[in-house]
């Protein structure tokens, strides 16, 4: 999964995008968002969502639209780091 950003909550502070380590996050036309692609919801850190723990209203949560790819979230990290 991916994690996703609710628009209506987001107030655009753009605290989020500097902590991605993947550069998954990106200002969109209101809020900022979350590239399902790029997203490994941080799993070179154990329990850790960097994005999350960022941001000071927690308009940031796991998307139950965004399924699991095939090898799983550390294996995007890996892929990510290539």
């Amino acid at each position: 999964m991916a994690l996703v950003i609710n628009e209506e909550e987001c107030v655009s502070c753009s605290v989020c995008a500097d902590e991605c380590p993947n550069d998954a996050i990106s200002r969109g036309e209101d809020s900022f968002v979350i590239d399902p692609n790029l997203c490994t919801e941080c799993a070179d850190i154990q329990n850790q969502h960097r994005c999350v723990e960022a941001c000071p209203v927690d308009c940031i949560r796991t998307s139950l639209s965004q399924k699991k790819e095939s090898g799983g979230l550390y294996q995007k990290f890996l892929r990510s780091l290539s």
